[in-house]
């Protein structure tokens, strides 16, 4: 299986070769718990997400991304933040690709369906907000997230 490392500010991450916009989605249930998916390629948690696709608009993208790694349909309501950090470099071993990150990370409201693993997500769950940030991820996941979970309502832009 293919999968994905995480380089931030190393002297031995490999030089990105990409830009690809791509969005990732804090959704939230009733119960204000987070939509968390333990990833297929490193095995770390995450909020859904993935790359937009030519003539796919952004909300599009994370409504589609999510119900593909979730199960969960969600609807979009708002803006956490913007995350372009070039220090932050993503290998995906399957092809040798070196992405800069740049990510759009929506806020979303679950509507319809039941948590269920994908090809890209092992496990999914529905997890409380004082429980999430001590999941293993990846240092710019938790930032993410943070960001979100600090609730003074300003995207981050970054």
């Amino acid at each position: 299986m293919a999968t994905r490392i995480d380089y931030f500010d190393d002297p031995d991450a490999p030089a990105a070769d990409r830009l690809v916009p791509s969005v990732n989605v804090i959704v939230t249930n009733a119960e204000g718990e987070l939509l968390m998916i333990r990833r297929s390629d490193n095995g770390n948690w995450a909020v859904p997400g993935g790359a937009i696709d030519l003539g796919e608009s952004i909300p599009a993208a994370a409504i589609r991304e999510t119900l593909e790694e979730t199960g969960i349909t969600c609807e979009i309501t708002g803006l956490s933040g913007t995350y372009s950090d070039p220090r932050h470099v993503i290998l995906y071993t399957s092809n040798g690709e070196a992405r800069q990150e740049f990510s759009l990370v929506l806020i979303g409201r679950a509507v319809g369906g039941t948590p269920t693993p994908s090809e890209e997500s092992r496990e999914v769950r529905w997890v409380p907000r004082d429980q999430v940030v001590v999941l293993p991820m990846d240092r710019s996941m938790r930032m993410r997230i943070e960001h979100y979970l600090s609730g003074d309502g300003l995207p981050y832009i970054g």
